[in-house]
């Protein structure tokens, strides 16, 4: 492919909301441009790219799938991805691959959950959209509207899309002015104002030739440039000048032949719009349809038109076939989408140049460390050959799988030159495979990739720069072949050029989910794909017969393979367990694991629930929370080791929602940091969404966020913020850890080092460690002026005097003991206490679930050892009791102060009938749901209500839905947020109005939360307190026998 060869493709993906005509907008694309694979009768009704058995039962996309097109003198690759929120995994691989994106809107259902969801990953992936309003003859036959009535409703879907487009250009637009105040310098030079002006042209306008209106079931549509090429003509104007006209407050003036703005218009003047394009569409429609209809307007427009139509259709006596036919001989669906895509969406040469960013970030040296030029050169050649998308033989081959997907082997073509390499697979791939075949889906960024190349396959986690220490990250691999993707089927080529998507054979044993395939070494791996949600519905699986259980691991292991979005894992209880993004995603991995790549029986447990263990109060009076974190404050539990030799005393507060959810959504970000990768050689400049300054630092933004997070929601008063910003401030120059895992939502504080033990027992400081990696402290700067005298007097080593620096000794040699072995152990126990701080957050008290928004402040006080040290083995390993000790003493501050359950909430996005509206109010109440709003779709009887449900309660709520509206209602699901259930798990009556309403503390039944506490607990094997037997009497009959 020369220049002009990767100027004429495209590679477009269809992204929509379910049910909203991607699929069947597909079909009469391939039936136009897909070389006769299907024949145009049958587009629309057989669904081409839905080729699995699941996806044509349930009329659903489940996957993305790939095929290749030719218009005119362009080759298109369109990629087809499903529009149910389960499978958003998909919509991401797709974008990944793309350059370009058709952004499907139902004309009379709108804009959507998906449909946002969809736009942002577009944004995210820097894909260039179209817009394509799909069921426009809805608005005619269904809803019956007049052409005025349907142009005001397209009107306010395309400002309604164009509104979600810039709100994320205006937050692009707001960090990137943070970026530059926050500068150095802090001014806005004449360069970065330039690069600063925001773009307020507006992304979808139909005069501009980015929008199309069609019906893809009848396989008709247009955009604004088709009639004003037709009325350039008839009215004497210029065709630019008419289509610009088209759209928008534009009349035309009969009498004089003038097109004027809204305000030199009459009142009864109609848009161009309207009096142009609208009403002639509803002429035809009234007249084809409707007995009485004028047969004239038909004739009239078959003769304008010079259209031929088979006799036989025109005498079909079906209405509806007849004007099928004649809509898409006036208006063929294809030439608009097409032409559309092919001037407005971009080439892959123009698309990587802006894609680089997002597709390979930008590495810069910022310490002298040791890096090998040579490596670091080469590096920076790949990077600019997939910017530039260099498809010369002598450029480095780089290539981006998206996700891995396996196929029958019967549908694999086996003929011609290809037969020797399959042939040749190593056993290996063909044992690995058995039945199915692997395929990457991948897209080639540079170079050219050719049929039996061995090539690099890289992980997200390789490093170039490091040697020997990241070769577990790469290996080497040889191609065995590759396809062109025809939908279900595959057209075997030797070798193919940058900028086009293909299937690879042979990758299966090297790659799991994505990855990079390069021709060099030394290459950064692409940016992993960023996904809208996680899996979060969970089942533990297991064979009905036990002997089956390696068939089922081998079916898992290529289950994990075959489905970019699954996650499967072993709990601590040994358990299989498989994670899903939702209800069908789950139900079609488990027929997949039955009847493909396990083929056993298999028993399927009832849905695994993550909660987190938090206290009561949202944290928002944070000034008084700090003020209990105080070493002071009376308010703490206190542990004491088996052997006596150390106290444990903790303190735990509430810490503020927006503090708890930053750490939360940044929890890879952290374990990089605090796990050396944040201070590394190389930093990662990368920006998910595009900013202005791309050497903007990610830790430096994220500090930022830390202090504004712990101080934004929590003061009333400028004075009070003042004080609670200083106490902050000073709070997070002392983060020892985060917890669970190193990385998540809970603060580990180092103890203040001031104190002085009077009992002569030694505080364990800690090391404010997370401060350090974060920036909040410098190493030198936390070290006091009297270590050297501790050095001096007593000649310890390196480590044990950064123990003295730590442990908060004044000048006063009487307040240094005699043994220094007491120091040495203080610093052994430091870990200990981290260990038990992450022990602790990872198993709660109240169902073992992770703890969520809670800092801890551990003091450990170590006396000397007297009488155990010769007994030793009465308490086990010192540390182990000390870890054991943090453990429990968290976990009883916990329970001490009011713990509180935590829930994951879906967002639902409800659609019904009026008539509907009680029953679904019904299914939602029973499903402990809490409605946000209700209102009426403009245009339509639809209702649309806007509810958050429990990710508990929402298994089988589709169904029951279904069932209670008589399948009136439909809802979309989809991820929201963590939310703090405000019931005492623990309640029991204690002031007369209490018993009153609740009776004694022996009848209360168990609340929710307690309920939802006990089912987890039964669930994981804990002791659950409650009545096994209700009634130990005999039974008798209270029948008197005379």
């Amino acid at each position: 492919m020369d220049e002009s060869g990767g100027r004429n493709i495209r590679n477009i993906c269809i992204l929509a909301h379910v049910d909203h005509g991607k699929t069947t907008l597909a079909d009469h694309l391939i039936a136009s441009s897909g070389g006769g694979v299907l024949n145009h009768r049958l587009a629309g009704k057989v669904r081409y790219m839905d080729y699995l058995d699941e996806e044509q039962r349930r009329a659903i996309t489940m996957k993305s799938s790939s095929i290749s097109l030719r218009y005119k003198d362009y080759s298109l690759n369109l990629i087809d991805s499903p529009g149910h929120m389960d499978f958003c995994s998909e919509v991401s691989t797709a974008a990944r691959l793309s350059d370009g994106a058709l952004v499907l809107v139902d004309a009379v259902e709108g804009v959507h959950i998906q449909t946002h969801a969809v736009l942002r990953q577009a944004w995210i992936e820097k894909l260039t959209p179209c817009l394509v309003l799909n069921k426009i003859d809805r608005l005619i036959c269904e809803l019956r509207l007049s052409p005025m009535e349907a142009y005001t409703r397209l009107i306010r879907i395309v400002h309604e899309v164009n509104g979600i487009v810039s709100a994320y250009k205006s937050e692009k637009y707001l960090s990137d002015v943070d970026s530059i105040l926050a500068s150095p310098s802090g001014e806005i030079t004449d360069e970065s104002l330039e690069l600063l002006e925001d773009d307020e042209e507006v992304t979808f306008q139909p005069q501009k030739g980015n929008v199309v209106f069609v019906c893809a079931l009848d396989g008709w549509g247009f955009g604004v440039s088709e009639f004003a090429n037709f009325y350039a003509s008839r009215l004497g104007a210029k065709a630019d000048a008419l289509q610009k006209s088209l759209w928008g407050p534009r009349y035309y003036l009969p009498k004089t032949k003038m097109i004027v703005g809204k305000k030199g218009a009459g009142s009864k003047t109609k848009p161009m719009f309207v009096q142009f394009v609208l009403e002639p569409l509803w002429q035809v429609y009234e007249a084809a349809l409707d007995p009485g209809g004028d047969k004239a307007v038909l004739e009239k427009v078959i003769k304008s038109f010079n259209l031929s139509i088979p006799l036989r259709e025109l005498q079909n006596k079906d209405p509806k076939n007849f004007l099928q036919s004649l809509m898409s001989r006036w208006l063929p669906l294809s030439d608009a989408v097409l032409s559309m895509a092919v001037k407005h969406l971009p080439d892959p040469i123009a698309a990587q140049s802006y894609r680089i960013p997002r597709l390979v970030p930008e590495r810069k040296i910022i310490s002298g460390s040791d890096v090998d030029s040579s490596v670091l050169a080469e590096a920076e050649l790949v990077r600019k050959s997939i910017e530039a998308c260099d498809s010369s033989r002598d450029s480095p081959c780089v290539v981006f799988v998206s996700k891995m997907f396996a196929m029958p082997m019967k549908m694999i073509p086996q003929g011609g030159d290809h037969r020797e390499r399959m042939n040749g697979l190593n056993d290996e791939d063909s044992k690995s495979e058995s039945d199915e075949c692997f395929l990457a889906f991948a897209r080639i960024f540079s170079g050219v990739l050719r049929a039996g190349q061995r090539v690099f396959v890289i992980s997200s986690l390789y490093d170039p720069l490091k040697g020997e220490s990241s070769q577990k990250c790469i290996q080497e691999a040889e191609l065995h072949s590759i396809y062109l993707m025809m939908g279900q089927g595959l057209t075997p080529v030797n070798e193919v050029k940058a900028g086009n998507v293909v299937a690879i054979r042979g990758l299966g044993p090297y790659i799991s989910k994505s990855a990079t395939l390069s021709s060099t070494r030394n290459c950064w791996p692409l940016a992993s794909m960023e996904f809208q949600v996680s899996p979060t519905l969970r089942v533990a699986i297991e064979p009905s017969d036990p002997a089956d259980m390696s068939a089922l691991m081998k079916g898992l292991r290529l289950l994990n393979r075959a489905d970019p979005f699954v996650e499967i894992t072993v709990s601590a209880r040994g358990e299989h367990v498989l994670a899903a993004a939702g209800e069908v995603h789950l139900e079609r991995c488990i027929k997949d694991l039955k009847d493909r790549f396990a083929r056993v029986n298999i028993e399927v447990s009832s849905p695994l629930v993550s909660y987190r263990e938090t206290i009561e109060g949202d944290g928002s009076n944070l000034l008084e929370s700090l003020r209990s974190l105080s070493l002071n404050a009376s308010d703490y539990v206190e542990k004491r080791t088996p052997n006596g030799r150390c106290v444990i005393r903790v303190h735990v507060m509430k810490l503020p929602h927006s503090l708890t959810k930053l750490l939360d959504e940044n929890t890879d970000l952290l374990g990089d940091i605090i796990g050396g990768k944040g201070s590394h050689s190389i930093k990662i400049l990368e920006s998910q969404s595009p900013s202005l300054e791309e050497n903007a630092d990610p830790i430096e933004e994220l500090k930022n966020q830390l202090v504004e997070a712990g101080v934004s929601s929590s003061c009333e008063t400028e004075n009070d913020r003042k004080k609670c910003k200083a106490e902050w401030a000073k709070l997070l120059k002392r983060i020892w850890a985060l917890g669970p895992r190193e990385k998540g939502p809970n603060i580990l504080f180092a103890p203040d080092g001031k104190r002085i033990c009077e009992d002569g027992s030694i505080l364990v400081r800690g090391s404010p460690h997370v401060s350090q990696r974060l920036g909040f402290t410098e190493d030198s700067t936390e070290i006091p002026s009297d270590s050297a005298l501790y050095s001096e007097a007593l000649t310890l080593e390196s480590s044990i005097v950064s123990g003295f620096q730590r442990l908060g000794f004044t000048e006063d040699s009487t307040e240094i003991p005699s043994d220094s072995a007491l120091y040495s152990e203080a610093l052994t126990l430091e870990s200990s206490i981290v260990s038990g701080f992450q022990l602790a957050t990872a198993s709660g008290p109240l169902c073992d679930e992770p703890m969520w928004g809670l800092a801890f402040t551990i003091e450990s006080h170590l006396a000397e050892d007297s009488e155990t040290e010769k007994q030793p083995e009465n308490f086990g390993i010192f540390t182990g009791q000390v870890m054991t000790a943090v453990k429990d003493a968290c976990r009883a501050a916990v329970l001490q102060t009011n713990p509180r359950i935590v829930e994951a909430m879906y967002f639902c996005e409800l659609n019904t009938a009026p008539e509907y509206l009680g029953p679904m109010y019904a299914v939602l109440s029973r499903r402990r749901a809490r409605v946000l709003k209700e209102e009426m779709q403009e245009g339509s009887s639809l209702f649309t209500v806007h509810a958050y449900v429990p990710v508990s309660e929402s298994f089988g709520f589709a169904d029951e839905l279904r069932k209670g509206t008589s399948g009136g209602a439909t809802a979309l699901m989809v991820l929201s947020h963590w939310e703090m259930l405000e019931e005492d798990p623990f309640f029991v009556p204690k002031t007369e109005e209490e018993i009153e309403e609740f009776g004694d503390g022996a009848s209360v039944l168990p609340n929710t939360a307690r309920k939802l506490i006990n089912a987890v607990r039964r669930r994981k094997g804990l002791h659950v307190e409650e009545k096994v037997v209700q009634h130990a009497t005999k039974q008798r009959t209270l029948a008197r026998k005379v």
